[in-house]
């Protein structure tokens, strides 16, 4: 039961909130003095004292039948026209709304005292809306990433694939083959021929020999 009663009372605040702020203020045109032809206090310096929103509510406290308000156009204010009024209020004690923001001109129906002074200029400010929160932008140190850096790639050297040696059963057909023995010379030859006749002349010698020897025995 606390809780609920709790929760009531915090949504009958929101809710008078809501009213109190969709109504708006109300201001007493000229204070005590009301809607006269000398206020105590002059009227626009009455309204430059205060802040006008939309929705506030200007009161003008006047008799019925003996005076009465009109908005008009800034031409006319300044030259006290009562004849083309955008709006007029007649009843006495007389209120009106801001719909808008913007000046706002508003003269008695007695032009006589019109320009006597008893005129009003109120300037409603502009509906400000609440800004949104946005979340808060990153810090240029935190927004910047680095990339990851990729360790430089070195030049890979070119090798030669090896040479193998021609097997010797597989010797290249173009191979160079052994040049033949040379031949002995013809000196060699002269050589050979004079050894065999000196051989062949101790032979025969000594078969002489021989011989003469027997025949001495005989």
């Amino acid at each position: 039961m606390g809780f609920e009663r709790y929760l009531a009372s915090v949504l009958i605040v929101i809710m008078l909130s809501f009213i109190t702020s969709s109504q708006g203020y109300k201001f007493y045109v000229g204070g005590r003095d009301g809607w006269v032809v000398s206020p105590s206090e002059n009227y626009n310096h009455w309204a430059e004292r205060n802040r006008f929103q939309v929705n506030d509510t200007l009161f003008f406290k006047y008799k019925k039948g003996s005076d009465s308000v009109l908005l008009v156009t800034r031409e006319d204010y300044f030259s006290c026209n009562t004849k083309n009024p955008i709006q007029s209020l007649t009843e006495g004690d007389s209120l009106f709304t801001f719909d808008r923001s913007g000046p706002f001109f508003f003269i008695t129906g007695n032009a006589d005292n019109c320009k006597k002074g008893q005129k009003l200029i109120v300037v409603v400010m502009a509906v400000r809306h609440k800004p949104q929160q946005q979340p808060p932008s990153p810090s240029p140190s935190s927004a910047v990433t680095t990339a990851p850096v990729s360790p430089p790639t070195l030049p890979i050297p070119e090798t030669n694939p090896p040479v193998e040696s021609p097997k010797s059963s597989e010797a290249p057909s173009d191979a160079v083959e052994p040049a033949p023995p040379e031949h002995r010379s013809g000196s060699f030859k002269l050589v050979c021929s004079t050894w065999l006749v000196l051989g062949f002349g101790i032979w025969v010698s000594m078969v002489l020999g021989l011989e003469n020897v027997v025949c001495f025995w005989c």
